[in-house]
């Protein structure tokens, strides 16, 4: 059986969550504490000494990184598929993954930490909303980013999104995209990975500080 390693509160660590439920794969779950350390103990190193979730094993194979997790899901398990089948749709799928990643959730620190400086918010904002563009050329008329069927693309940019929402991101400019999370976080898998309000003032609390003492110690530096 398949152990993945964990946070709940991860939104990077919910992709791999939301594909192995889609995909009905039995899994043993291994919460990894982030906020006692867990994964800075030589115990997790040794799984991934990069200190971070997810981490899926399977048998001897270790496997790093969430969207290489995906990918091998996705080959080791191929029904129901999350892949779509033509060569522009795995384009289009593999650009919302990567811009989800890099360009979105590469925001949160300046969403949980106000900035001084009102024009470096509107910088933050406006990226996002340049993502969101894009996001929304990408769905076009279509119910999923994979077309009429879940895909990779909507378990990556849905968890990213669902996250960015509650952390005050406004989807009204948006509306195919309002429309589109609205249908997804629907989904049992959505509903069964989605931290409670309780939890998820806690990951920003913990979040928040983490960010502070980084800072401090690049200020420092």
């Amino acid at each position: 059986m398949l152990k993945f390693y964990y946070h709940p509160l991860s939104p990077i660590a919910r992709r791999v969550w939301i594909a192995l439920l889609e995909k009905e794969i039995p899994f043993e779950p291994v919460i990894v504490n982030l906020r006692d350390g867990e994964q800075l103990k030589p115990e997790f190193l040794s799984l991934n000494p990069f200190n971070h979730v997810p981490v899926l094993l399977d048998g001897e194979l270790r496997i790093l990184e969430s969207l290489a997790i995906l990918d091998y899901l996705e080959a080791q398990y191929p029904s129901p598929s999350l892949m779509p089948q033509e060569p522009t749709q795995i384009a289009k799928m593999r650009m919302v993954q990567m811009v989800t990643t890099n360009e979105l959730l590469t925001k949160i620190p300046a969403l949980l930490i106000a900035s001084n400086d009102p024009k470096s918010n509107e910088a933050t904002y406006k990226q996002i909303a340049t993502a969101l563009d894009f996001l929304t050329e990408q769905l076009g008329n279509s119910a999923y980013f994979g077309g009429d069927d879940l895909s990779l693309a909507d378990i990556t940019a849905g968890a990213a999104l669902s996250l960015l929402v509650r952390l005050g991101v406004e989807l009204k400019e948006h509306q195919a995209i309002a429309a589109w999370h609205k249908r997804i976080i629907l989904r049992e898998s959505w509903q069964q990975t989605k931290p409670d309000e309780d939890d998820f003032k806690t990951w920003k609390r913990w979040l928040s500080l983490v960010i502070k003492r980084r800072q401090q110690q690049m200020a420092r530096a």
